[in-house]
């Protein structure tokens, strides 16, 4: 069970960074720690926790949130399969948000240790865990323009699209679609519209054969189709080698200062 957890890493690293085979047999050795299992609707770590590892999701659907005091919910971001949660938490000592379960979750805790170690020995992994850093914060900036500018439509169908795109990398879907095993009330929660906002704008979807929705999965008949009608285009999730982009500044690694 615990080779499964490194897999993961090491599939997710090697999209961000031309990572070599001592590089792989290095994350397979790495000890990353056992797999806990978690049930839905539960808190890995809330708003005002001390930060204390790094999250890895092996399996299931997590998401990033802020509450408001008044109960209400804005989802920030989704965490998929692959992910790794908050690698800033290596300079922070509080959690600024919380991380929550949408399904059943796998996950492992990632000592801040074992990040530093990897970092410092192994410059491709550094390099892949800072591109991982990057393009979190350039998924966010795309989220921010999502609920500001897009419209409800060109908001959800960006969303699946981003999804779609994402869960390829895990190979957990292709161009066709997509399981998606989260509520509608998820989607509004991420989109910043309201549930029955979202049932409108997916009928609204459907109608135009942009999307099926059929046993809790989004199939997409044609994907340039709703790219295109969501203003989507995939530049900002950052998935190519970094020998195709410029080089991490020299001895740039993920320990504190």
């Amino acid at each position: 069970m615990k080779q499964l957890a490194e897999d993961v890493l090491g599939k997710r690293l090697a999209r961000l960074s031309e990572l070599t085979e001592s590089d792989m047999l290095a994350l397979r050795a790495s000890s990353l720690g056992s797999i806990r299992s978690m049930d839905a609707r539960s808190d890995l770590i809330r708003e005002g926790d001390p930060t204390r590892a790094v999250f890895l999701i092996v399996s299931g659907w997590a998401a990033r949130y802020k509450m408001l005091e008044d109960g209400r919910r804005q989802t920030v971001a989704l965490l998929l399969p692959g992910d790794l949660c908050d690698l800033n938490n290596n300079f922070l000592s509080e959690m600024d948000h919380s991380i929550g379960t949408l399904t059943p979750v796998r996950y492992v805790e990632i000592s801040h240790r074992v990040v530093e170690r990897l970092s410092q020995e192994y410059p491709r992994i550094a390099t892949a865990l800072w591109i991982q850093l990057l393009a979190t914060v350039s998924i966010q900036r795309e989220w921010v323009v999502n609920i500001g500018q897009r419209t409800a439509l060109e908001r959800i169908g960006h969303l699946f699209c981003e999804l779609c795109v994402r869960l390829q990398l895990v190979g957990l879907a292709n161009t066709s679609g997509f399981d998606m095993p989260i509520t509608q009330q998820d989607i509004a929660d991420a989109a910043g519209l309201t549930s029955v906002h979202i049932n409108r704008t997916l009928k609204e979807m459907r109608a135009q054969h942009l999307i099926v929705l059929e046993n809790r999965s989004v199939k997409i008949p044609d994907f340039d189709a709703l790219a295109q009608a969501s203003l989507f285009t995939p530049a900002y999730l950052h998935l190519r080698p970094a020998s195709q982009s410029s080089p991490a500044p020299p001895g740039l690694g993920l320990t504190a200062p």
